[in-house]
């Protein structure tokens, strides 16, 4: 009976003792397909019917194992100082392995510990059994080497069921019931005891209990199993069982596992020790890429090293296993590697070489920014120029992937506000090119440009420059007429930059980008600029922050201000909100009034810089122009929304604003009353975002007073809030609007992008002498031309 349930585990197909016994947990599972977290998943991605023949394709689909066999190194486990275990890493994992359990997920762990925790309890053991003489005598050395003196069997014997009743323990604070299985090499060099193991294993797994895994180091010394000797039954060629790293391999491969995940002390896989220079992380592994790796010595604790691992993971993964190596020590590790993150080495046998990894795009934005800031300022507003002509010369071939975008949006149900940022037009990319003449044209001294220099003492002379940023990274939605604006910003600031555009705009952006490669090529940096097309979840993109110094996102509040969250390395430029305040003053002119809050609102309503509240002064509540104002609004199709103010002066009046801080986005807005100038800048700071606020008045005196205490970054006097744009202030475009308080703020052009560095140039100036009083200063201020 259990050699006919391993037929049928090893076939892939659920019996049915096993699918009753996810119905009697709750689970739920059908035969079609299984749900995991609230996911429904087809049979095809879970491979319940037939187990799957390859590893995954990539992070993304790791949320559909359901199979997962996790190994713990003793790194892992035992504490950085060697005594004990560390037990709060040990009990956040085993909370995850919990988790998944719960979700559905079938859960095996294969650990270790069991010496490192028997040598710890038989070292106090043996340390209370020494007489006082012994204790206190300088020359016996058993105290410092009680550790190394004991026999490791004896510390498995005792670690062992110490670290069981540990487990137990914790895991039974999820009402997760588990199970020792010890294993040694005739388990899996005899073929009984080997179809014995895995039938114990199944029927574990079919009542719904973790099985953890570990060696019997207490009556055999580590296994060993040649890699050619063929494993009875199969027909098939073993792994060299030497540690748990092979171990796991062996056991995720058998009972057809989805994905093993090995815990470590290192965050993944290198091309050579992390110490070492050149030293870089292999985020995903192909069994090809064996030859690019230098292995270092193994861990201090645990008897399996890098090599080991990275061989039992290609073993693992040349049978359909797909692996991640990882750092244990990492906060959540297995449900961030499960939710798809980049997290460790990803290892997996399926090749792409038409994919470069983001991590060689940003080596090359920042080589190619690198070399656009060696251009002289000649070539680099002749790349702008070019990328402008195709902007005009493409336009069919550009307008034809927006209709596909936009074909797609519709049918997906997308809102009309995101769609008018969607789509583009042949006046959107005339303006569009215009702009990036304008950008190129005004190019010329942005890099280089000496901003003070001063004398400091004879011959000795400072000056502070401008250069590049160094790589940007810009986070944009749904509208792809960013990409030119950025892509020409980023070459006239010798920046390199990564775009990274939403699903919705794929077919533009990727055309765009054909062209921005284009007329980079032309002046020999083409990869100074990339589109980020991969499955790349922004959270890892944000963690690169030896790669990034600084995201500029460009899309809703939500967007920003998730960003914003979770960069916690990398500075992030923008806004989080766009609520504009129109303030109409007492002395307001009613044309004047009528025609900017008409521009404000209604000339593009989805704008970050359109109107969203409107302030008027309680003086023209009971005149014609509040009246005027209302009508135009409502004969535009403006929903309005009463302020709690305005709401209890009027007996049949708009319906009240949910919140006075909103960012419609649409044809919508809030109108609120405000008894004089100061409660008009009063509400702006309580409510509004920094973004762009205006008065309307003919009144000199309350002008400035206002355009003085409004403290956003545009503030603006009888204009539209729509002039907070690059393109109108001159700047040829913008990357987008800051509200920050430091290095740039309201529309981001090329000047925002640059820093500053400090040249100093002497002949044999030595500070000493300066102390000493051989030279003098001088720190004279010397024109900077």
């Amino acid at each position: 009976m259990c050699y006919k349930f391993m037929f049928y585990l090893r076939a892939g197909v659920r019996c049915n003792n096993l699918l009753n016994s996810f119905v009697s947990q709750k689970r739920s599972f059908s035969v079609h397909g299984i749900s995991l977290n609230g996911l429904s998943v087809d049979k095809r991605a879970l491979a319940s019917a037939e187990r799957k023949q390859r590893t995954f394709t990539d992070r993304s689909q790791l949320k559909y194992a359901r199979r997962l066999v996790v190994k713990l190194g003793s790194a892992v486990i035992t504490r950085e100082d060697g005594n004990g275990l560390a037990l709060g890493r040990l009990a956040s994992i085993i909370e995850q392995v919990a988790e998944c359990h719960h979700e559905g997920r079938e859960c095996i762990m294969v650990t270790s510990g069991a010496v490192a925790f028997g040598r710890q309890k038989l070292t106090q053991e043996l340390l209370m059994s020494l007489s006082m003489r012994e204790t206190l005598s300088p020359s016996d050395h058993t105290r410092e080497d009680a550790g190394s003196i004991l026999d490791p069997r004896a510390a498995a014997a005792v670690g062992q069921s110490e670290l069981m009743s540990m487990y137990d323990a914790m895991f039974s604070q999820y009402n997760v019931k588990i199970a020792q299985v010890l294993v040694t090499k005739p388990d899996f060099y005899n073929e009984e005891t080997r179809k014995n193991l895995f039938c114990t294993l199944s029927e574990l797994i079919s009542l719904n209990i973790v099985p953890i895994v570990n060696t019997n180091d207490a009556v055999s010394p580590p296994m060993y199993i040649h890699d050619d000797t063929v494993v009875p039954g199969t027909g098939k060629k073993g792994i060299g069982i030497k540690d748990n790293d092979s171990l796991s391999a062996l056991l995720a491969a058998e009972i057809q596992s989805d994905l093993l995940i090995m815990m470590s002390d290192v965050d993944g896989i290198y091309n050579k020790p992390p110490w070492e220079d050149g030293a870089r992380m292999m985020h995903t592994f192909t069994s090809n890429e064996m030859d690019q790796v230098q292995f270092g010595k193994k861990s201090k604790v645990g008897t399996g090293g890098m090599d080991s691992k990275v061989n039992a993971a290609t073993w693992a993964m040349a049978r359909g296993v797909s692996v991640v190596i990882c750092n244990g020590m990492q906060e959540k590790a297995i449900k961030t590697i499960i939710s798809g993150r980049k997290v460790g080495t990803f290892f997996t046998d399926y090749v792409t070489s038409s994919t470069t990894s983001v991590d060689e795009l940003a080596e090359n934005a920042r080589t190619g920014g690198r070399a656009l800031q060696q251009l002289t300022p000649l070539d680099r507003a002749s790349a702008i120029h070019s990328l402008a002509d195709l902007l005009l010369s493409r336009q069919d071939q550009i307008l034809e992937a927006n209709n596909k975008d936009l074909e797609e949006a519709t049918k997906n149900g997308v809102a009309k506000p995101l769609l008018n940022r969607l789509s583009l037009s042949q006046s959107k990319l005339k303006t569009l090119s215009v702009g990036l003449k304008q950008i190129a044209d005004s190019s010329y001294e942005n890099v280089g440009r000496v901003l003070r220099k001063t004398k400091l003492a004879e011959n000795l002379i400072l000056r502070q420059v401008t250069v590049p940023i160094g790589v940007l990274l810009v986070i944009f939605e749904s509208r792809p007429d960013s990409l030119p604006q950025v892509a020409a910003l980023a070459m006239a600031s010798a920046n390199g930059l990564l775009l990274k555009g939403g699903k919705e705009a794929a077919y533009s952006n990727k055309a765009l980008m054909g062209l921005v490669k284009e007329s980079l090529k032309t002046v020999g940096a083409e990869d100074a600029i990339s589109l980020i097309s991969t499955r790349e979840e922004i959270s890892d993109l944000l963690a690169m922050d030896k790669h990034i110094d600084l995201i500029i996102p460009r899309g809703s509040s939500e967007l920003v201000q998730s960003i914003q969250k979770q960069s916690q390395h990398i500075p992030v430029l923008g806004h989080a909100e766009g609520i504009c305040h129109v303030y109409l003053d007492k002395d307001a002119d009613t044309t004047k009034a009528l025609k900017i809050v008409r521009d404000a609102k209604c000339d593009y309503p989805a704008a970050c810089n359109a109107m969203e509240t409107l302030l008027v002064h309680e003086d023209h509540i009971s005149g014609s122009l509040f009246t005027d104002v209302c009508n135009m609004l409502k004969n535009e199709g403006v929903i309005i929304h009463a302020g709690p103010k305005l709401a209890r002066q009027l007996t049949f009046g708009p319906a009240p604003a949910r919140t006075m801080r909103h960012e419609y986005g649409a044809l919508e807005c809030c109108i609120e009353v405000v008894k004089d100038l100061d409660e008009a800048v009063d509400h702006v700071h309580k409510f509004g975002s920094s973004h762009t606020d205006v008065i309307v008045t003919e009144n000199e005196n309350a002008a400035k007073r206002f355009l003085t205490a409004v403290d956003s970054a545009c503030v603006f006097h009888n204009v539209s809030s729509r002039f907070a744009d690059g393109f109108r202030f001159g700047l040829g475009a913008e990357v987008g609007i800051s509200t920050a308080r430091i290095h740039a703020r309201g529309p981001v052009g090329v000047e925002g992008l640059l820093t500053t560095k400090w040249i100093l140039e002497g002949t044999d100036h030595t500070a000493a002498e300066f102390n000493e009083g051989k030279r003098n200063w001088i720190h004279e201020k010397m024109p900077v031309a």
